[in-house]
C-alpha cells in the first residue's frame, strides 16, 4: 500500500472546510493525514476524504502566540514520523508561509512538499507555486488549495465545492418549523455586525412570522443572551451544539446570517445560501461563502480594506455598522426561497462522532 499524503492547514476551522476540495483532490489517489491547528481539527473532522488528524498549534500561526520550544517541535516530528507520509501539501492564505512547517516535515523525513511561497524556499519545497506569477492571488480560497493540490499532481475530480460528511437530524433542537439562523460571533472584532444590529433584526424576524435560530460558541452566549433580550422567542443554540451538529442546524436552515466565521463556511458546505456581512479587512473574493447563493452586504471601500485587522481600526465601525437590519432583511428575501428549494436528502442522515481536541493527538475517525 503506497504511503499516505500529509494535508496541512494550520489555522480556524473556516479555513479547514475551504481547503475542503483540496483535501478531497489527495484523496482520490492517496491515503490522506490532515494536520491542523486546536481551532481546526473540529472542521477536519467532517471533511470527506480524511482518515487520519494531526492536530498540532503552530507557534507563527496561534494567537496569542505559542511560546517556540524543542519539545513542542519534536512532538510534530514525531507524530509525523508515526504516520509514515512521505508527501505533504501544505495550504496557506496569501499572507502565510509554508516555509517554517516545510522545515519541520523535512525532520520529519517527508521526501516530497509542495506549498506555495513568495520567499525563495531553497532545499524546503520540491514544488513551488509563486504567489502573483504563476498563482493569481484574486481567486477564492478553495481555488487557491485546488491550485496547490493540483501543482502537486492532485487535480480536482469533482465539482470542487465545499462539503462535509452527512449532518444529523438536528430537529430535536431547532423544531419543525422552517427558520433562519443568525451567528453573531467571529474569531475577531473587527468582523462582527453590531449585536444589537442583530437584536433588531431577529425581532424583526419573529414579527413576520419567521422562526429564529442563534448559533455561537460557549464564550459567544453573551452575544445570544443579548439577542434573546430583544426577540425571547428565538431559539438559542450557543454552546450546545457539538461542530457536527452545527453544521445538521445550518443544513436545516433555509438562510445563514453570518459575518466572515467559520460557520459562514460550514453553511455553505451544507449547501445553505448566507447573508454575509463581510467586514472588507480581507478581501471577499477570497474569503466569501463559497459555491452557494450569497448576498454579500458591508462597505467593500471602507478604509480599513485589506488591513487585516483584528480590531476595528476606524471609530464607530462604520464598514458593518452601516448596514441596516432591513436591508439584511431584505436579502433573506431574496435568499429564502433558494434555501427552501434545495434537495436536503443528506440533512437526516446518520451522525459521526467529532473528535476532542488535547493537545498533539492523531486518531483514526
Amino acid at each position: 500500500m503506497s504511503a499516505p499524503v500529509l494535508v496541512a492547514r494550520l489555522d480556524s476551522m473556516g479555513d479547514v472546510l475551504v481547503s475542503g476540495p483540496a483535501v478531497r483532490a489527495v484523496a482520490h489517489q492517496a491515503e490522506v493525514v490532515m494536520l491542523c491547528g486546536p481551532l481546526g481539527a473540529g472542521g477536519a473532522a467532517l471533511l470527506p476524504g480524511v482518515s487520519r488528524t494531526i492536530v498540532w498549534e503552530a507557534p507563527w500561526i496561534s494567537e496569542p502566540w505559542r511560546e517556540v520550544s524543542r519539545e513542542h517541535a519534536e512532538q510534530l516530528i514525531a507524530s509525523v514520523r508515526d504516520t509514515g507520509a512521505a508527501e505533504a501539501v501544505i495550504l496557506t492564505s496569501f499572507h502565510q508561509s509554508p516555509l517554517p512547517l516545510a522545515l519541520l516535515l523535512r525532520l520529519a523525513g517527508v521526501e516530497r512538499i509542495t506549498g506555495a511561497s513568495v520567499d525563495h524556499p531553497g532545499s524546503l519545497l520540491d514544488v513551488r507555486l509563486r504567489p502573483g506569477e504563476d498563482l493569481r492571488e484574486d481567486i477564492p480560497e478553495p481555488e487557491r488549495a485546488l491550485a496547490i493540490a493540483e501543482a502537486a499532481g492532485y487535480p480536482s475530480m469533482d465539482d470542487g465545492r465545499l462539503a462535509v460528511v452527512p449532518t444529523p437530524d438536528t430537529r430535536a433542537l431547532t423544531g419543525g418549523a422552517p427558520y433562519v439562523a443568525l451567528h453573531a460571533g467571529a474569531a475577531v472584532a473587527a468582523r462582527r455586525w453590531p449585536v444589537l444590529h442583530f437584536a433588531r433584526l431577529a425581532r424583526l424576524l419573529g414579527q413576520t412570522g419567521r422562526q429564529v435560530v442563534l448559533t455561537g460558541s460557549v464564550g459567544e452566549a453573551d452575544l445570544t443572551g443579548r439577542i434573546r433580550a430583544e426577540a425571547p422567542e428565538a431559539i438559542d443554540l450557543a454552546g450546545a451544539c457539538s461542530t457536527l451538529e452545527l453544521a445538521g442546524v445550518l443544513a436545516g436552515a433555509d438562510v445563514l446570517v453570518s459575518g466572515n466565521s467559520g460557520p459562514a463556511h460550514l453553511a455553505a458546505a451544507v449547501g445553505t445560501p448566507v447573508v454575509s456581512l463581510f467586514s472588507p479587512v480581507v478581501p471577499a473574493v477570497k474569503w466569501a461563502p463559497y459555491g452557494v447563493p450569497v448576498r454579500l452586504l458591508g462597505d467593500q471601500l471602507a478604509p480599513c480594506k485589506d488591513s487585516r485587522a483584528r480590531d476595528c481600526p476606524v471609530a464607530g465601525h462604520p464598514c458593518l455598522a452601516g448596514v441596516a437590519p432591513e436591508a439584511v432583511l431584505a436579502a433573506i428575501e431574496e435568499l429564502e426561497p433558494l434555501g427552501r428549494d434545495r434537495d436536503r436528502a443528506h440533512h437526516a442522515q446518520p451522525a459521526r462522532a467529532v473528535p476532542r481536541v488535547q493537545g498533539v493527538q492523531e486518531g483514526r475517525r
